[in-house]
């Protein structure tokens, strides 16, 4: 007898370290996901050794859609970027690619990550109730954060991380 039962598809996720090949679908990525534009320099940092574990390109199904990216500040982790395309948006691929990041900032030692923070645009609450979702709280607001988009004002989020509890 026949099972009337039918498969779902099979959705493969995954993520890959940047390197000098893929960086231009980075910057790609970049240049549809948000309203600002990133320098030379900033491509070269996020290609560092040290940041490999934070910055991470995200694919569905092996087809380049999203990519998250932070920088070391002393014992923080800055998140500068963390951008799905629209069309899959929704499919927790960006809840997959925060925590991630989380996970690696609590196993990180040299030195250990103390926080993660970022600033998201005040016009964006959408945004700033992802991050919410996902531990981060509100730290303040970063008056003319942003020089060249309105509203130029951020939100400062944070989110602690515990190392002892990951343990």
């Amino acid at each position: 007898m026949a099972s009337s039962e039918s498969s779902a598809p099979v959705v493969r996720v995954s993520f890959a370290s940047l390197t000098h090949q893929n960086i231009g679908t980075v910057r790609k990525l970049n240049s549809v996901l948000f309203p600002v534009k990133y320098s030379d320099k900033y491509y070269q940092d996020i290609l560092q050794p040290e940041v490999e574990p934070f910055c991470q390109l995200v694919y569905y199904n092996d087809v380049p859609i999203g990519n998250i990216c932070c920088r070391l500040e002393n014992k923080e982790l800055y998140l500068t970027t963390l951008g799905i395309l629209a069309p899959y948006r929704s499919r927790n691929l960006g809840s997959q690619a925060l925590q991630r990041i989380v996970d690696a900032a609590s196993l990180h030692n040299k030195p250990p990550i103390k926080r993660i923070s970022l600033h998201v645009q005040v016009s964006n609450g959408g945004a700033k109730r992802f991050y919410e979702r996902h531990g981060f709280s509100e730290a303040g607001i970063h008056k003319n954060y942003y020089k060249k988009i309105t509203p130029q004002d951020a939100w400062i989020l944070e989110k602690i991380i515990d190392h002892e509890s990951e343990q």
